[in-house]
């Protein structure tokens, strides 16, 4: 019920609408074995075929779109098996909900993005989507009429009157709001483990963004440094202090006194 409930937020159907949903392996599949592997929170199939992703976020990190975009574009062809007809695709929507703020210069908070042509803005094909909802931008008070700003503040909830206030908006978070209070310590342990391996999978991802980060940051500050650092060694400095060395560290590892590595990173 509380799946069918937030699916048909999603859809902007009625809840009573939606017949039936069907949760899917969540390892999206490889044609080869070096192909990268997608791992998706919730996957469910509606009755009509439509294929929803959803996941939550606490941190943004460097190639985000693109994360988003293989999640989406690889659930949408895994659709076919070998000889089958394009008319079978689905819909798919992916849907992210993050607890940072993805687009600082937009004040909405819940984004539905499609493909569409530039020109025009004319929806070119429905059957591509992503949906992003910002949980920091909700504001305190908030009148749509959408139902899924309400799912937003109960993502949002921070203690259990929030979560009680927004229980009373819908049977459907009413629902919610019992099945979170039914979590019995094994089923919270589970899930902090489930939170613990996803982090360890983006992990890399993070470290990588970070890497590339300290490079560009060393790479501008070293054409200001000029000829006496060195670009070189300013993207060496950063490069470790983006992966959490010391000033002593860094010192000892450029082979430089720690003043120097200050000044570069001042």
């Amino acid at each position: 019920m509380v799946r069918k409930g937030f699916c048909a937020a999603i859809l902007r159907v009625s809840p009573e609408t939606v017949e039936k949903t069907e949760l899917l392996p969540t390892h999206l599949q490889r044609s080869y074995a070096d192909d990268k592997l997608g791992i998706l929170d919730v996957r469910v199939r509606m009755l009509d075929g439509t294929q929803i992703n959803m996941e939550m976020q606490v941190k943004g990190y460097e190639f985000w779109d693109e994360r988003a975009l293989f999640y989406l574009c690889k659930m949408f062809s895994d659709q076919l098996k070998s000889g089958e007809s394009y008319e079978n695709l689905k819909k798919c929507i992916h849907v992210s909900i993050l607890d940072f703020i993805r687009f600082p210069k937009d004040k909405e908070c819940y984004h539905r993005i499609g493909f569409c042509k530039r020109k025009t803005g004319k929806l070119y094909s429905d059957k591509l989507e992503i949906q992003i909802l910002e949980l920091k931008k909700l504001p305190k008070e908030i009148q749509t009429g959408e139902e899924i700003v309400n799912w937003m503040r109960f993502f949002n909830g921070k203690n259990k009157e929030e979560f009680e206030q927004m229980a009373k908006k819908s049977e459907y978070l009413g629902e919610a709001y019992e099945a979170l209070q039914k979590l019995s310590a094994d089923d919270l342990r589970r899930l902090e483990y489930e939170a613990r391996e996803k982090a360890l999978k983006d992990h890399n991802s993070f470290l990588s963004s970070a890497q590339r980060i300290g490079e560009k940051r060393g790479e501008k500050r070293g054409k200001k440094i000029g000829e006496e650092q060195g670009i070189e060694l300013a993207k060496q400095v950063f490069r470790l202090q983006a992966q959490g060395k010391t000033e002593q560290n860094i010192a000892s590892e450029c082979d430089i006194p720690v003043e120097k590595v200050r000044k570069i990173l001042a």
